[in-house]
């Protein structure tokens, strides 16, 4: 099954790309990051869906950056939509917040650690936005058809599903390829999240930490095993990033990490027609 965003089809041939900060530090920093990346993207010609939160509820530490919450953020990201020309996506961690996102946003992102709150899910599959989640670190692939049907149950059908590695003992994650198939049997197109995969929670004193240059292993496997689009958060200065500065791939490196995935992806379609 393919869904479309703004003309943006997931589940077919292409390799749509879905980037940004982790989180919107400035409405300067997200049009400049938004434009930086519409413009590689289109030299590669790879559809391109921009990505930023208005609140990281779920920081390590209460002193930390969460963002400019829900009004601010919903005015940056919807000047991003229009002055860039590029559809959004942002995440939602009540009910209550679904209504006022889906009047910005082109996909609702479920949070990994939210993705089995049955209120969540039905708030934003009644939205009918296209419904992005992001599979939790400690629930199986397999059983991720529950989350599915809960948004299904809505008559929503526009779904996406991301997988984002499952926790490995403590401070860890594994990226299990393994998870790939076994969430596309859903029938829907599945995300791989390139950069929280890399992350290694609570593992730097009250932040979290993470292996950066793991991030590109991770995204060729994961495209290589057939995932439908790739997620990545890229910042132009990842040592002062706000949020995630461990695992966000830098900007100047992007084009370079883009172009090879979507190399592959031509490879991988090739090997399916043959």
């Amino acid at each position: 099954m393919t869904v479309t965003v703004a003309n943006i089809e997931f589940g077919g041939d292409g390799l749509p790309i879905i980037a940004g900060p982790c989180v919107i530090e400035s409405r300067d920093h997200a049009l400049s990051m938004a434009a930086s990346l519409k413009l590689i993207t289109a030299d590669l010609g790879m559809s391109f869906i921009y990505k930023s939160s208005f609140d990281k509820a779920n920081r390590t530490s209460i002193k930390s950056y969460r963002g400019p919450g829900l009004a601010d953020g919903l005015k940056i990201l919807a000047d991003v939509k229009s002055e860039v020309g590029i559809p959004v996506l942002t995440d939602i961690h009540s009910p209550e917040q679904a209504a006022a996102v889906a009047e910005v946003a082109d996909v609702i992102q479920i949070p990994a650690f939210l993705c089995r709150q049955t209120d969540l899910l039905v708030a934003a599959g009644k939205t009918g936005k296209c419904v992005n989640v992001k599979k939790g670190q400690f629930i199986a692939p397999g059983d991720v058809v529950n989350i599915v049907k809960k948004i299904e149950a809505t008559g929503n059908r526009n779904i996406l599903i991301t997988e984002r590695g499952a926790s490995f003992g403590y401070n860890n994650l594994v990226a299990d390829m393994r998870a790939i198939p076994i969430l596309k049997a859903n029938g829907y197109p599945v995300v791989f999240d390139a950069t929280h995969s890399a992350q290694k929670p609570n593992a730097l004193n009250g932040q979290t930490g993470g292996d950066r240059e793991i991030i590109p292993v991770l995204a060729r496997a994961a495209v290589a095993a057939g995932c439908d689009a790739i997620f990545m958060e890229i910042h132009d200065d990842v040592d002062n990033a706000r949020s995630d500065a461990a695992t966000q791939w830098p900007l100047r490196r992007a084009e370079k990490l883009l172009r090879e995935l979507r190399e592959i992806r031509k490879v991988i379609l090739k090997g399916s027609l043959a």
